[in-house]
C-alpha cells in the first residue's frame, strides 16, 4: 500500500491566497522523498497541509485529498495526525528554548507511556545523535545550529513516526555539518524502517540521500522523476546544481528559453 498520497491538492491562505495548486505526488513505504524548489514554491506549505499545522497560518486545503496509508487526513488536527504515525520536523522554532536536551526528549511524548518506555525511547535518540547524550542538562536555547538540528530530530522520534516530515535540513548549517545529518537520517531510515519526506531548497543536498524527488514552482509540481534521473536533467543542473554557471533564473524560466530555443532555432 501507498504510505501517502496526495491528489490535486490545493492550499488557500486567508480565503484568498492560493499557496499550492493541484499538487499531486506519491511516497512509498521505507522511501526518502525529496520535495525541491526555491523559497517561495510551495513546498513548507504542502509539508504543514500533511501534518496539519495549516490552521496556526490562517490556511486551509480546499480541494484535492491527502491519504496516509489508506485514510484521508486533509485538514486533519495536527495531533491527529501525530497519533497516525506523521511528525514534522518544522523549519524553525525546532526546541523548546528553555528545557534541557533531555526534557525536549520527553515533552512529545504521549500520555500513557510508562517512564521505562520513555526511556527506551530517550536512549534510542541518543544512539543515534551520541553528541546529545553529553548534553542532557544543556538548555535548548544555548545549543549550536547542528544540535538544535540534533535534537529537533530526537524529538521526532520519540513520537515513533512512519512518516518522518523534514523542513529544511540543511537551513544555515555549514556543510559538514549537513554531511553529517544526512548520514544520520539515511541510519535511521535503514534501522528504524521510517518513511522520510524531506523539503529542501538545496537539490545537492536533498538528491544526496533520496530515492525520489519532486520539483516545485509557484505552488506546482513541474518535474518528478528518481534521483539519479533529476541530478542527469539538464534543466536540474543548470537551476538547481548550478553546473553551468551564470545568472540563475526560474525553473519556468529554463524551460521556456529551451522551447523556444528549439522553436526558433
Amino acid at each position: 500500500m501507498t504510505l501517502l498520497g496526495i491528489d490535486k491538492l490545493e492550499v488557500v491562505y486567508q480565503r484568498a491566497i492560493t499557496a499550492v495548486q493541484g499538487i499531486t505526488l506519491v511516497v512509498e513505504p521505507q522511501q526518502i522523498v525529496a520535495l525541491l524548489g526555491t523559497n517561495g514554491a510551495g513546498k513548507t506549505t504542502t509539508l504543514r497541509a500533511i501534518s496539519g499545522f495549516l490552521g496556526i497560518d490562517d490556511a486551509r486545503v480546499t480541494e484535492g485529498t491527502i491519504t496516509f496509508k489508506g485514510e484521508r487526513i486533509e485538514n486533519g488536527p495536527p495531533h491527529e495526525n501525530t497519533r497516525r504515525g506523521v511528525v514534522l520536523v518544522p523549519e524553525r522554532d525546532k526546541v523548546f528554548p528553555n528545557l534541557t536536551v533531555a526534557e525536549n526528549l520527553i515533552a512529545p511524548v504521549p500520555r500513557g507511556v510508562t517512564h521505562a518506555e520513555r526511556r527506551r525511547r530517550e536512549a534510542l535518540v541518543y544512539q543515534f545523535f551520541p553528541q546529545l547524550g553529553g548534553l542532557k542538562n544543556r538548555i535548548g536555547g544555548l545549543l549550536s545550529g547542528g544540535e538544535r538540528q540534533m535534537l529537533a530530530l530526537g524529538s521526532a522520534i520519540v513520537c515513533r513516526p512512519e512518516l518522518l516530515l523534514v523542513d529544511e535540513l540543511s537551513l544555515g548549517l555549514a556543510p559538514v555539518v549537513v554531511e553529517d545529518l544526512l548520514r544520520r537520517l539515511a541510519e535511521i531510515r535503514r534501522e528504524l524502517g521510517i518513511t522520510i519526506l524531506i523539503v529542501e531548497q538545496s537539490a545537492t543536498v536533498a538528491l544526496e540521500i533520496a530515492d525520489y524527488g519532486y520539483v516545485m514552482e509557484n505552488g506546482r509540481i513541474v518535474l518528478d522523476g528518481t534521483a539519479e534521473r533529476l541530478r542527469s536533467h539538464p534543466d536540474i543542473q543548470e537551476f538547481y546544481l548550478g553546473h553551468t554557471g551564470g545568472e540563475r533564473r526560474s525553473y519556468r524560466e529554463v524551460k521556456q528559453y529551451r522551447r523556444s530555443r528549439r522553436w526558433y532555432g
